[in-house]
């Protein structure tokens, strides 16, 4: 796979269940790039996808903290920062995305201490030159988590995957920090169907520039 100007960070970005990870390890593949993969095993989701007290702001916090140690290098197993920074890097999700979910989350008095927590941390963490952000409509995200049947996200209400699809869709509307290219995913399926995937890969090899869309026919 040849990109018109291959990026150093590439990020693939979307509410839950559009086929971010997929893309990511495709993409990471063909352009032989190290992986950065979305936090796993976050010990308070089960208690927030619950709707327990104090749970939010416990959850956030800690994928703030990972996600930095992501890109900090400073993690147990993970690359020094400044090999990190030398190579092509694919990554799941943009760092901006915790504070998107935050703001969803958090209380006005929690997110008051969760910014001053990223804030700092944002300026230490690199901005990707090229995002991708797969889109797709409520309906068709809650039948994808239906059929993926996560026991935990079984508990996510619609209302809820509403104001994430809401919130991702407000946020690229105005997202200028890198080169952006916006894949409706409503009516394909790249996860399943190679004829799509093939569609958007070759998309993905063109130049993109600005904000541009990829809308299959």
């Amino acid at each position: 796979m040849k990109l018109f100007d291959v990026p150093r960070i590439l990020s693939i970005e979307g509410p839950i269940r559009v086929g971010k990870s997929t893309l990511a390890g495709i993409l990471a593949g063909k352009l032989h790039a190290r992986r950065i993969v979305e936090p796993e095993n976050n010990p308070f989701l089960d208690g927030f996808y619950r709707d327990q007290p104090g749970m939010g702001f416990a959850t956030q916090m800690w994928f703030l903290m990972e996600r930095w140690e992501q890109w900090s290098g400073v993690s147990e197993g993970k690359a020094a920062k400044e090999d990190v920074m030398a190579e092509h890097i694919v990554a799941d999700y943009i760092f901006e995305k915790d504070k998107l979910f935050a703001c969803l989350n958090l209380s006005d008095a929690e997110l008051e201490t969760y910014n001053r927590y990223y804030e700092h941390f944002r300026g230490q963490v690199p901005t990707p030159d090229l995002v991708i952000y797969l889109r797709a409509s409520p309906e068709v995200l809650k039948a994808r988590l239906k059929r993926k049947g996560v026991p935990g996200e079984r508990a996510l209400s619609d209302a809820y995957l509403q104001k994430v699809a809401e919130a991702y869709e407000h946020f690229f509307f105005h997202y200028k920090a890198s080169d952006l290219l916006v894949v409706d995913t409503t009516d394909i399926d790249f996860v399943h169907n190679k004829g799509d995937l093939q569609r958007l890969l070759k998309r993905i090899s063109e130049p993109i520039k600005g904000t541009q869309h990829f809308l299959p026919v």
